[in-house]
């Protein structure tokens, strides 16, 4: 590889965070009133409106490894393979983010129709930038120091972008003239398309910033540049031991990571009575999360790749302990929250690290890089992680006899379903996460496959 010292610089690693921060803003929007958007402005009903994020949700599974595949065939005039991808597409994702938001007053089939296309090409734009967001780490640097060190600048990103994005977004759409009423209006409709207009600007904004900050340099070192076929990619991948570990383990990251997430908010207003008190829960979460992504660096040089990862389920196991013998003491939540950021943080910044060198064992072993279905492969799963949260949470409330027409007055097997949903069922997916870090080994396959590499220089 080319590399011999580090090369990324702080401006580089702050664009990184800001390219993270700005999605994460435009995410949180869409979050908080998409799906309220389409029921109380479009006038959709709620089975279509669900259909709509249904089918975007299926079609962005889809789109995720053939976006990919296109990448890995494909060059552009500049010599480069993944940094352009984030100029080209910023502009027409932002314009599909401002088109979410706008009232065409069309027929009601017309109204649905059009909402869907919007949504399948605000999905298959964003996937485009996934690839560059989740890929460049590996491009900027070849060395392991300068690639986590930029996940932890992501996940800071991440995070700062996640609290903005939480605690703005309600005071922008008021200060456009909207929020004065339960009852949603034109107002109001003019106040979420004015804000995803200042949505699409900041989104546009946090990729020119990564565009111009960041630099490809690591490049495939033959010249083969010959068709790859689709499984070929597969069979690549599924080649690699630590690879499918590591999907596994993400996998059980992100499962654990969403229960925690979703949950928080139920545990304070079922639980205690009190949605408001999951503010000061999450706010302990996003102090750890950002102690987490500062150590993991120096934690990960002290006892090794694999270790830290199995530090990171160990973490979250032990601190679920307290919450799991008293599920009602608020002192346990903040302890569970706390741990569970110490452990996801180090999780995230691990598992993308090991990430970057898949793509290198890739080079090693065949000749090619194929960075980009790297990323939309570990980009699948985390979806499918969040998917299988959701229909856990879905079935096991349901079966707790959850009703939100019963507000506070829910059910002791549905408060102890919550309790369940925050405490043991992610401690058990932890266990599970702790035993797929022990089977990656990616450190030693990294230093095998690359000893074969240079000796065949």
């Amino acid at each position: 590889m080319k590399n011999e010292k580090s090369e990324v610089k702080l401006l580089e690693k702050i664009g990184f965070a800001g390219f993270s921060m700005s999605n994460n803003i435009v995410f949180n929007f869409k979050s908080l009133y998409y799906l309220t958007f389409l029921k109380m402005i479009l006038g959709i009903p709620v089975f279509w409106a669900g259909t709509i994020l249904t089918i975007g949700t299926v079609w962005d599974a889809i789109n995720d490894p053939l976006i990919g595949y296109w990448s890995v065939n494909h060059k552009f005039k500049t010599g480069e393979k993944i940094r352009p991808l984030t100029k080209v597409f910023a502009l027409p994702w932002g314009i599909t983010v401002v088109l979410m938001y706008a009232n065409f007053h069309l027929t009601p089939v017309a109204t649905i129709i059009v909402s869907i296309l919007i949504y399948l090409v605000f999905e298959a734009f964003y996937t485009f930038l996934c690839i560059p967001y989740n890929s460049m780490a590996t491009l900027s640097s070849n060395l392991d120091t300068d690639r986590r060190a930029i996940n932890s600048f992501r996940s800071v990103g991440g995070l700062m972008g996640t609290v903005i994005g939480a605690l703005a977004i309600p005071t922008i759409v008021k200060m456009f003239g909207g929020l004065k009423s339960a009852i949603y209006t034109e107002a109001d409709s003019a106040a979420l398309l004015k804000t995803s207009i200042l949505m699409a600007v900041i989104a546009i904004i946090g990729c020119m910033v990564h565009y111009f900050t960041s630099k490809e340099r690591v490049h495939q070192q033959n010249d083969n540049e010959e068709h790859i076929a689709f499984l070929d990619t597969f069979k690549m991948l599924f080649s690699i031991k630590s690879w499918v570990a590591n999907m596994l383990f993400i996998l059980c990251y992100g499962i654990a990571s969403a229960l925690v997430m979703n949950e928080i908010n139920d545990y304070a207003a079922y639980i205690y009575g009190d949605s408001t008190l999951a503010t000061p829960v999450l706010a302990v979460y996003i102090v750890a999360a950002i102690i987490g992504s500062v150590l993991i660096s120096k934690i990960d040089d002290k006892l090794g790749r694999k270790n830290t990862m199995i530090l990171s389920a160990i973490i979250q196991i032990v601190g679920k302990i307290p919450f799991i013998i008293n599920p009602y003491s608020m002192m346990n939540i903040y302890i569970n929250s706390a741990t569970c950021a110490l452990g996801i943080q180090g999780a995230f910044i691990l598992f993308n690290t090991n990430r970057n060198n898949v793509s290198d064992i890739v080079e090693f072993k065949f000749g090619r890089r194929i960075d980009s279905m790297v990323a939309t492969c570990d980009n699948l799963i985390t979806k499918l992680a969040e998917a299988v949260a959701v229909w856990i949470m879905g079935i096991a409330l349901s079966g707790a006899g959850y009703d939100a027409a019963l507000g506070v007055a829910q059910t002791a097997a549905t408060k102890s379903t919550i309790c369940a949903l925050l405490g043991w069922v992610p401690a058990v997916i932890c266990v599970f996460m702790g035993y797929f870090a022990y089977r990656c080994n990616i450190v030693d396959e990294y230093k095998l496959e690359q000893s074969k590499f240079q000796n065949k220089q």
